[in-house]
C-alpha cells in the first residue's frame, strides 16, 4: 500500500508538450511494478477544469503509459467510478481546493473507493491538495487567501501534512503553531520538489528532485513545536 504525497511540483516544463512527468512522478510509477502502467488523474480540486485535464494528456503524449482521467463535474465522465479507479495501477490527484475536493468525493462515494484502491495496491499520489487529502488534515487556503487549519481528510495516513513548506512563507510557522497547540495532530511537511513515500501508514522515505529540498517531521513536546529535518533521497 503506497502513497506518494508531493509538497509541490512533480511535472517539469518542456517546449513541446508544456510539461512532462518529472522524477517524483517517475518514482510513483516505479512503485506500481507495471510497465507500462495505467494512470488516472483527478482534478476535482480545480472543478475538473478542461485546460488542466488537456494538459494532463499532453504531458504523457510521447510516453507508453495508459492514461485516463475521472471527472465528477458536471457529472461523472465514466459509468462506474469504482470499477474504473480499481482498474488503475496508479491514481494522481492535482492541487486546488482540498476542502471542495473532499465534499465532492464523499458525495460520489469516492472516499470509500480510494480506501479500497489503496488496500488493493493501487499507488496513490498527488501534489498540494493531492498530498493533503490522504492525511487527517493540514493547512489550506481552500477558504480564502489566509491559511486555515483543516481536519477533514481521508485519514489513510493518521497524521497531518503541510505541502509547500519552503515556497509559501506563512505555511511553516502556522503549521508549527497548529501542531504545538493541538489543533492539528503531528505529521510531516514537504518542501516543493519533495515526495513523502508512505508504505502502509508509515513514512518509508522522503524523495526529492531538488538538491536543496527537505522533508520535515513536525511534532510537539506538549508545549512547543518540535521540528526535525529528514534526509530526502535524490
Amino acid at each position: 500500500m503506497n502513497i506518494l504525497a508531493i509538497g509541490g511540483g512533480g511535472f517539469q516544463p518542456t517546449e513541446r508538450y508544456g510539461a512532462t512527468p518529472g522524477p517524483l512522478i517517475e518514482h510513483a510509477l516505479s512503485l506500481t511494478g507495471k510497465d507500462p502502467a495505467k494512470v488516472c488523474a483527478l482534478y476535482t480540486a480545480t472543478g475538473d477544469d478542461a485546460p488542466r485535464i488537456a494538459n494532463w494528456y499532453a504531458a504523457w503524449a510521447d510516453r507508453p503509459e495508459r492514461i485516463s482521467h475521472v471527472a465528477v463535474m458536471p457529472m461523472p465522465n465514466v459509468g462506474d467510478l469504482r470499477r474504473h479507479l480499481l482498474d488503475q495501477d496508479a491514481i494522481y490527484v492535482g492541487g486546488g481546493s482540498v476542502a471542495g475536493l473532499m465534499v465532492l468525493w464523499r458525495l460520489h462515494g469516492l472516499d470509500v473507493v480510494f480506501r479500497e484502491a489503496w488496500e488493493a495496491g493501487v499507488v496513490l499520489f498527488g501534489v498540494s491538495a493531492g498530498s493533503l487529502c490522504w492525511h487527517i488534515g493540514g493547512t489550506t487556503d481552500s477558504f480564502g487567501p489566509e491559511l486555515r487549519p483543516w481536519n477533514d481528510g481521508l485519514g489513510l495516513i493518521p497524521g497531518s501534512n503541510c505541502p509547500h513548506y519552503d515556497s509559501e512563507a506563512r505555511r511553516r510557522p502556522l503549521y508549527q503553531r497548529l501542531v504545538a497547540d493541538g489543533t492539528l495532530p503531528p505529521g510531516y511537511a514537504a518542501d516543493d520538489g519533495v515526495g513523502l513515500h508512505y508504505v502502509g501508514t508509515d513514512l518509508h522515505e522522503a524523495v526529492t528532485d531538488r538538491a536543496d529540498a527537505s522533508a520535515w517531521r513536525v511534532d510537539t513536546d506538549g508545549e512547543t513545536k518540535v521540528e526535525t529535518r529528514l534526509l530526502a533521497v535524490p
